[in-house]
This record gives structure tokens, sequence and C-alpha cells, in this order.
């Protein structure tokens, strides 16, 4: 497995906060490191622009690149891990600003609001956005329910099923599920 170094980990924690934090954001900026596991372990470091079935690029740890041939990414190829990890406190940083967003009335522990980004991440903020799972935390229902039934729903790709995406809505819920005495939402005690 791969683990962002600690030293690496804390800089961008404070890097991330301090640009989240004149934001009004509620909840953490970041993730913790059981979150960023589960992300490396189902997307596979690439040091190069990878292509997806469905034509987008990726690079990283499954960072998906906004122009052609990754030209969005500021650093050169082959990408390093160090790099490639720096890129994916950025794109958790915006999972939790659409989080942050979107998310009004629950109480979450860093292993839910984890799994919630990670799915985030995967799904979009405007899926986020319109998701029923966003409206029953907002509603009030108990949060492991809500994930137990909503996440599972997203694992299409082109109204497809995909095993990977299946396996990884287990793995989000198994996470949402494991105790964590640190809380993340909605309020962080590490911004």
């Amino acid at each position: 497995m791969h683990f962002i170094s600690t030293t690496v980990f804390s800089v961008l924690a404070v890097i991330c906060s301090t640009a989240i934090s004149g934001a009004n954001a509620a909840g953490c900026s970041f993730v913790n490191q059981p979150t960023t596991d589960l992300i490396k372990s189902y997307d596979e470091f690439s040091a190069s622009p990878a292509t997806k079935p469905t034509g987008q690029s990726v690079i990283g740890y499954g960072h998906l690149c906004k122009k052609k041939g990754c030209t969005d990414v500021p650093y050169k190829f082959p990408l390093t891990t160090v790099n490639a990890e720096v890129i994916l406190v950025q794109d958790m940083e915006e999972a939790t600003t659409c989080l942050n967003s979107y998310i009004s009335n629950a109480n979450l522990n860093a292993n839910q609001w984890g799994a919630l980004a990670s799915w985030a991440f995967t799904v979009g903020c405007s899926s986020v956005s319109s998701s029923t799972l966003v409206q029953r935390l907002n509603s009030g229902d108990d949060p492991n329910t809500v994930a137990k039934q909503e996440l599972p729903k997203y694992n299409k790709d082109g109204g497809n099923e995909v095993l990977a995406l299946k396996r990884r809505r287990d793995a989000e819920v198994l996470l949402f599920q494991t105790p964590s005495s640190e809380a993340a939402f909605p309020h962080c005690p590490f911004d």
C-alpha cells in the first residue's frame, strides 16, 4: 500500500485548511488515512495520463483531468507519487467543499466523512447535490442506515452496473460504519 508521508500530509493539511477556512467550511477540509487508503486501493497510481472507457483521462490516484492530455495538471509526466498525493489532497479538498455545500444536518465522524468524500470524488458534485443520500442526511435520517441504503445505488457507469464500482461502494459503506472518535462534521477539530 502507498501512504502519504506524515510530513507531506501535515503540510498539505495546513495548506488545504488555510485555503478552505476562508470559505466558512463546516466539516473537515481533508480526509483521514483510512479514506486515503480506500481511494488508493481503488484508484491505482498512474504516472501518465490513462484513458478510461468513457474517454476521460485520469492521472495519479484517480484525478479526472479537465483538459485533453491532462494539460491542466501542473506537474511533468511521468508523475511522481509525491505529486500524485498532492493532487489527491486537492481532489479531497474539492470533494469536502462539495459536501460542505450540501450537507447541513448531520453529525459525522472522520470515517463517515471520508467515505462520503470518496463517493463525492467519484460521482462528482452535481450528483452529490441532487442525491437522495444528501436529502436523507439533511432530513435527519440515521447516517449509517442512509449510507447502507444509498451508497450502493452508485454502482453504474453509463447505466450499466460495474463490479469495481459495486466493490468501491461496499468498501465506502464499510468505512462509513467503522466507528471513530474523531469528529469531522459539522465541526472539524483540526481545521
